[in-house]
């Protein structure tokens, strides 16, 4: 009998787990929890597939997210209810700075809220902010592994494509009110469209938890739309290795 609506997880069996690891893919779930200490499958249900790892003996929970806002939310809550208090997102992204290349790593401080979900937790004139705790793990984590992270603003959106302003669809139109945009986020040095750390950043910071993200860079919107899938593997074994160090770091 599960203890929360969606995960299909007890209390039990995080045992004791405050730290999660939460990717948006749930395949990317499993690959994550193999590189820690004795992985164990818990649940896959819907979008929410969730292992069990430890680090120095310490136990953690790897939840993907699903893709956005709202699923991401769900996820959040129903770890939190379950004793988890620090969040860290890994993902992939799309860069939309020209001097940002594909392969390079990202950690966002705080996120544009272009989502709806992050409204149900506070107004939009409160600020989507990552924890600098775990944001200067995350850095640090990086650094440590002789990569250089840009730091900085995410446009995080409720759509992939409109919202992000892609013309490569079956219209290849954009609503009025979003044409324009990426050249907007561009010229307010934002480096990166992604779909959920402006609902983790708004909901953790509201609920007095903490939560951090980390992002490889799978395309630069400036060149290419379609990632290459050997360079979409390298980027992403990069960026699970530093949220995987800061999560370490975190426990210690």
């Amino acid at each position: 009998m599960s203890d929360v609506f969606h995960l299909n997880l007890t209390k039990a069996q995080l045992k004791g787990a405050t730290l999660a690891i939460v990717p948006g893919d749930p395949a990317r779930s499993e690959r994550i929890a193999k590189l820690l200490d004795n992985p164990e499958f818990l649940a896959s249900t819907r979008e929410f597939t969730s292992w069990l790892g430890y680090i120095n003996g310490q136990p953690i929970v790897v939840c993907s997210t699903g893709i956005g806002g709202p699923s991401t939310s769900i996820c959040v809550e129903e770890l939190a209810q379950l004793g988890v208090r620090t969040f860290l997102r890994i993902g992939t992204t799309g860069a939309i700075q020209p001097h940002i290349n594909v392969g390079d790593v990202l950690i966002t401080t705080a996120s544009v809220r272009l989502d709806g979900a992050s409204r149900h937790f506070a107004p939009l004139e409160y600020p989507a902010v990552a924890n600098f705790e775990c944001t200067t793990a995350l850095y640090n984590a990086a650094k440590a592994k002789g990569i250089e992270p840009y730091v900085g603003v995410t446009a995080s959106s409720d759509t992939f494509y409109p919202g992000q302003e892609r013309y490569d669809t079956y219209s290849g139109k954009v609503y009025r009110d979003y044409q324009g945009l990426l050249k907007q986020w561009q010229d307010l040095n934002v480096m990166n469209y992604e779909m959920e750390s402006s609902t983790l950043f708004t909901m953790c910071s509201a609920l007095g938890l903490r939560a951090g993200m980390v992002a490889g860079v799978i395309v630069n919107r400036t060149q290419q739309e379609i990632p290459n899938e050997a360079t979409m593997k390298q980027t992403e074994e990069k960026a699970v290795s530093v949220v995987i160090a800061a999560a370490q770091a975190l426990l210690s």
